[in-house]
Order: structure tokens, then C-alpha cells, then sequence
């Protein structure tokens, strides 16, 4: 039996790729839609390529074209924690698994690296993006990061070494 994630292929590309940045101005237009403008946290490419950190997306092997529908990343704190950054579905792909697919592939290859917790900072408009989280064992954390001083800002944290 054939599942919506046979179809469905990740691969690791740098910050630079096409497809990375197409995502990544889907998700910026999503921010002006939300918040009213697009995400300023700083972004270092090089903090994206492995062992520090990676970028992933997913293809629809369906078609012909292979094209990009999700993507995320995670890259490594100062402290040795990995943070995810940039966890998007294109809309129109929404309700497939993907998010959750992508999570579980950038989990894993932090842990290969050596990871052994990870974190995310989000925001509470994101209400379906924390039910995932926590659906696969995030929890609250004090806060971080860029926008940690923001009252909206929601963090969660969850160690790598209880995943199988």
C-alpha cells in the first residue's frame, strides 16, 4: 500500500538552493500575513551546514518536477542546544504530515550530529505549529532567543535521547 509519504522525498541543500529560498519567501509572506512583516532574526547561512546545522526540504516525487512543498531547519546554540528554524508547508500541501515528516528527519540529523536536546521559539498565533510540538513531546522552556523579550513568544524544548 502506497502512503502520501512514499511520495515524499527530503534532502538536505544549503541556506543559498533555489528551492530553500522559495520556501523561505512563502514563509516571509506568511509572517506579513500574521504579524504584519517579515521575520528580521538574524540569519548566518554558514550556521546551516552541517555539523552545525542544516536545511531540509521536501519534494512531491509525484510530480514530474519535483516540486519543493515544506521545509525547516535546525542549527547548534552557543550552549549545544539546536534550535529549528524556518518549519514551513506551502498551503496548498497543508493536512499531509509534512510538517511532522520534516520535524522528524531534522531531529534525526541533529542527533546523528551529535545533538541531544532541541528547541524552537515560536509564537502563540501559531497554535497549530505548538499542538505539533507538543503532540511529539516539546514542553515549555524559559525563553530564548531573538524574540525572548516578546510577551507573544512561545519556547519549547524537548530531548532527542527519548525519541527512538
Amino acid at each position: 500500500m502506497t502512503t502520501p509519504h512514499d511520495a515524499v522525498e527530503i534532502r538536505a541543500l544549503p541556506y543559498d538552493h533555489p528551492d530553500v529560498q522559495q520556501l523561505v519567501e512563502g514563509l516571509q509572506q506568511l509572517y506579513v500575513e500574521l504579524y504584519g512583516g517579515r521575520d528580521d532574526s538574524p540569519i548566518d547561512r554558514s550556521e546551516f551546514e552541517l555539523p552545525r546545522g542544516t536545511f531540509a526540504v521536501a519534494y512531491d516525487t509525484t510530480d514530474a518536477e519535483e516540486a519543493p512543498v515544506a521545509m525547516g531547519a535546525w542549527r547548534l546554540l552557543p550552549d549545544g542546544r539546536a534550535e529549528l528554524k524556518r518549519m514551513f508547508v506551502r498551503p496548498d500541501q497543508r493536512g499531509r504530515g509534512l510538517s511532522r515528516l520534516v520535524l522528524g528527519w531534522l531531529e534525526q540529523s541533529a542527533r546523528t550530529s551529535g545533538v541531544v536536546d532541541m528547541v524552537i521559539e515560536t509564537n502563540t498565533v501559531h497554535a497549530e505549529a505548538i499542538r505539533l510540538y507538543e503532540s511529539v513531546g516539546y514542553a515549555p522552556i524559559p525563553a530564548y532567543g531573538h524574540y525572548s523579550d516578546e510577551p507573544e513568544t512561545v519556547s519549547l524544548g524537548r530531548s532527542l535521547a527519548e525519541r527512538d
